[in-house]
């Protein structure tokens, strides 16, 4: 146990080190065979790009955006590189790529989302954006997983959202259907994909090439009120009574 301590503790700091905010482990139960472990990792964004965001998405913020999610790439390859020597095997799942073999279905590989509610790192949002407990949606993760043996999973929070609503108001393609997050709820049920992206491709074209729009995770309070020290987001977190639930694959 002691060894397996100290072999997180030094893959942690390489994390953060090398960009990551925070770094949480889980073990889920659809993990890729061989591979039982899951570790998530979150990089903050800028709250200076993100802050420029108005009603429409800014050039600074897509490539911020892609920039991050290289960054993320990168820190995922040096995690597996460090797991990989200590004789483990691993598996990166990319931070921001569709696997659309059977049509347009807006679906990667793993759930970045799941894993890092899994993981105790947050939880997800009216918006179907994951929220972290510190940052709110000012985040992209990334996962990797291992047969590294490096933590169990914890109980997912429930959503914070209650009394707010601002992202469903402030969407412009509507896509935000209002429903608060529990888990086993669907993502068509929080958030149409199919319609947001057709939105940005038509609107923001001229930005991107209509890839990005961050209008719903720039009006989030829990990412707004966080920037000037405040500790108090998650309050509703701990003093909900937990209880076991299953994800949806």
């Amino acid at each position: 146990m002691a060894a397996e301590q100290q072999l997180r503790d030094a893959l942690c700091d390489r994390l953060y080190g090398l960009g990551a905010c925070d770094v949480g482990f889980c073990r889920p139960d659809d993990t890729p065979e061989g591979l039982p472990y899951a570790i998530s990792i979150a990089v903050r964004l800028s709250d200076a790009i993100v802050d420029e965001i108005d009603t429409a998405p800014t050039h600074t913020y897509f490539h911020h955006y892609r920039s991050v999610n290289t960054l993320i790439d990168q820190i995922l390859l040096q995690a597996g590189i460090f797991l990989q020597r200590a004789g483990f095997r691993y598996l990166p799942v990319a931070a921001s790529q569709s696997i659309n073999l059977q049509g347009w279905e807006y679906h990667g590989r793993y759930s970045h989302k799941k894993a890092a509610c899994l993981a105790g790192m947050g939880t997800i949002g009216r918006s179907s954006l994951f929220l972290h407990r510190k940052y709110g949606p000012r985040v992209r993760l990334g996962t990797i997983f291992t047969d590294c043996p490096l933590g169990e999973s914890s109980l997912p929070a429930p959503s914070p959202c209650v009394d707010c609503s601002l992202c469903v108001q402030s969407c412009p393609a509507k896509a935000i259907l209002g429903p608060l997050w529990a888990p086993g709820i669907r993502r068509e049920e929080l958030f149409l994909p199919d319609q947001c992206s057709t939105y940005m491709k038509q609107a923001f074209q001229h930005i991107g090439r209509g890839a990005v729009c961050g209008i719903c995770m720039k009006v989030c309070p829990y990412g707004t009120e966080n920037k000037i020290g405040g500790d108090s987001l998650w309050p509703k977190l701990s003093t909900q009574k937990e209880k076991i639930v299953r994800f949806p694959s």
